[in-house]
Formats: structure tokens, C-alpha cells, sequence
């Protein structure tokens, strides 16, 4: 076999470069996302989102807003539960433009459920928090009927709600089946994600004590084993944020709310049941909202104050693309990403 003579090589080897494109073998890097800004025509702090598809989506905010929108962002209404003004929904779970569970978080009674089959035009008061000592933090549903809330320990264990009738009727499940929570640790309500469902599997993380757990359940929030993570922990530090595209593949963000651009340990992963190890490159900072991208096999976004960061290796490592602030993320079945967080910022995600 005649061999190439060296120059030859070069020329060739310099226009693959100035072409573009990789040499055979190497995979081209991911083009990164970028968000487009919608205006919602409300500045609310909105920590609750829930993506429906590239039309549809909700938010959830203070000041007892809620929105809705049908064209994809474009226009919003107003459909706000009546006399709700003083609460702050902090998360809110829909399964279509008619059909919507909102949660209020705050101490004792401020802590509510409303349901709506009707696109917001009424609302259910499904639930109102009575004792003091709870606060809930954050809702999944594992279907359109099933789903589970979060509240701070009670009594040193972490409250459970569930329901069987997509949001009309709540009940505080048993605690027997509960861990002993750790002295000072709670659950953050910044974004809606700290509990998360997978099929009948469930999970919740936790931070505010010295060290930061998540916490899992196979059996719909009546028993539930916990593990000690490797992200950061303190009082205003933990487990933020959740998600599985598996039983046993998950994304796990957060940090520390009074250091936002702190990095450091801020982001692990699982790829075994209850094993968790930290990223080998960090988002940019803290991130309270994390989401798998439905259709993008390995594709993770995260958010938080100081910017937005995506993975194409299922979180091992992350790229900062945006450094616009957002409380939360979440996708839609069709691939449609949205994210949401103060001032009225909300963002759908574009290539």
C-alpha cells in the first residue's frame, strides 16, 4: 500500500479544521440551548411551574397568583384562586389546560391545596395545613390521579400527603414508615422539585443540617430509607432539586442559598439505588431546579440564581449556557422546556 506523503496529510487535515468538522471518529460537541423570554404581564415571584407542552403551561406564584397560558406563552390568563391573595404557590402540578393542583407553602395554615377541572375559572380548596409545626415544600404526581406533597418534620419526621383523585382530596399518610429527620433538617420549597416521582417510585431531598440526604420510597410515601449525599449542607444549604429518568438514574442539584455563586459540591448523580457521587464538573453555582429533557437521551437542564446549565451525560458533567436567574425548570412530555423565577422571568427553551 502506497503511502500518503506528509504535506499531503497536513493539507488534508487542515481542511477537515477549517471545514468544521471533526475528524472520523470524534463525536461534534452539542450545540447549546438558549432561553427566549415570555412575559407573563405579572412580576410574581414564580417558584411553581408546570410545563403541559409547547402551548400549555402553569405557574404558580406569591402574592396567590396563578397563571395560564394556551399558545405557548404568547398571551396569559389570569386565573387565580379567589381569596388567596396573601399565600405564595410555590409549586403547581397540571396535567392538562383544564385540570391543575396548586400549593400554597407557609407556616401552619398558610399551607394549603386547591384543585381546578376547569382551566382555573374555579377553584377547590382541597386541603388546609392546621398544625403549626408543618410547612409544606413540594408536590409530584406519579400519574394524573396519584400524587404525594412534602411537609417539614413534624414531631421529627417528615410529613407525607397523598391523593388517589388527582388533587381533590388529600390525606396525611402514616409516619411510621419514616427515618427520624436530623436535628435543624427541613425541606426547601424554592422551586418545587426537592420531591420528585418515577413510576411508583419516589424521592425527596433534604438539607439545613450538617449533613444533606435524600430520601426514597418504592411503595407510594408509606416507607421510605435515606442516604447521606455528597452536596453541600447547612443552614441555608441541601438537596434542592430532583430528578430520575429511571429507578435508579438520578440528578440531584442545590448549595447554598446565601452563597449563589458558590460551586462547590453543588450537583451528584445516581446510577445505583441510594449510591450518590458528585459531578465531575459543577453547574455554575447554586441551582434549585433540575429537569431531564424528555427525547434527548443524557440531557439534563438545571437553573438557579446566578444562571442555567445543561448536561449531556446525565449530570456527570454540566456547561453553563444562560446567567439569567430562574427558581425552576420543567419539560413536557413533547420535549418543550420551560423555566420560571422572580421579577416575573419565564423562559422557553429554544435550539
Amino acid at each position: 500500500m502506497r503511502r500518503r506523503p506528509l504535506a499531503v496529510l497536513a493539507l488534508t487535515l487542515s481542511a477537515v479544521l477549517v471545514a468544521g468538522t471533526s475528524p472520523a471518529g470524534a463525536l461534534p460537541a452539542p450545540r447549546l440551548p438558549s432561553w427566549r423570554l415570555v412575559d407573563p404581564g405579572v412580576a410574581s415571584h414564580f417558584r411553581g411551574l408546570a410545563a403541559v407542552s409547547r402551548t400549555v403551561a402553569w405557574l404558580g406564584g406569591y402574592t396567590g397568583t396563578v397563571l395560564r397560558t394556551v399558545d405557548g406563552g404568547r398571551t396569559w390568563s389570569n386565573v387565580s384562586p379567589a381569596g388567596a391573595e396573601t399565600l405564595q404557590f410555590r409549586d403547581i402540578s397540571a396535567s392538562d389546560a383544564n385540570h391543575a393542583v396548586a400549593m400554597a407553602a407557609g407556616a401552619g395554615s398558610d399551607s394549603r391545596l386547591y384543585s381546578t377541572s376547569d382551566g382555573g375559572r374555579t377553584w377547590s380548596l382541597a386541603y388546609q395545613n392546621t398544625d403549626p409545626a408543618a410547612f409544606f415544600d413540594c408536590m409530584s404526581f406519579y400519574d394524573r390521579r396519584h400524587g404525594l406533597v412534602l411537609s417539614d418534620p413534624v414531631d421529627g419526621r417528615f410529613r407525607i400527603l397523598a391523593t388517589g383523585d388527582a388533587g381533590r382530596t388529600w390525606q396525611v399518610l402514616p409516619n411510621g414508615g419514616m427515618p427520624a429527620a436530623a436535628d435543624g433538617e427541613f425541606g426547601f420549597a424554592a422551586s418545587g422539585e426537592c420531591l420528585t416521582t418515577f413510576g411508583r417510585d419516589a424521592w425527596f431531598g433534604s438539607g439545613g443540617s450538617t449533613e444533606s440526604h435524600i430520601y426514597h420510597s418504592r411503595d407510594g410515601g408509606l416507607t421510605w430509607s435515606v442516604v447521606t449525599t455528597p452536596v453541600v449542607s447547612g443552614p441555608s444549604a441541601g438537596v434542592f432539586g430532583l430528578a430520575f429518568r429511571s429507578p435508579v438514574e438520578g440528578v440531584a442539584v442545590g448549595g447554598d442559598f446565601a452563597a449563589p455563586a458558590a460551586s462547590d459540591a453543588v450537583a451528584a448523580t445516581s446510577t445505583h439505588r441510594g449510591a450518590w457521587r458528585l459531578s465531575g464538573s459543577m453547574p455554575g453555582g447554586y441551582r434549585s431546579g433540575v429537569t431531564f429533557v424528555p427525547r434527548r437521551p443524557g440531557e439534563v437542564l438545571a437553573v438557579g440564581l446566578t444562571g442555567s446549565d445543561v448536561s449531556f451525560d446525565a449530570g456527570r458533567t454540566w456547561t453553563s449556557f444562560d446567567t439569567g436567574q430562574f427558581d425552576t425548570v420543567a419539560c413536557a412530555p413533547d420535549g418543550a422546556c420551560w423555566a420560571s423565577g422572580d421579577l416575573g422571568r419565564v423562559a422557553v427553551l429554544q435550539r
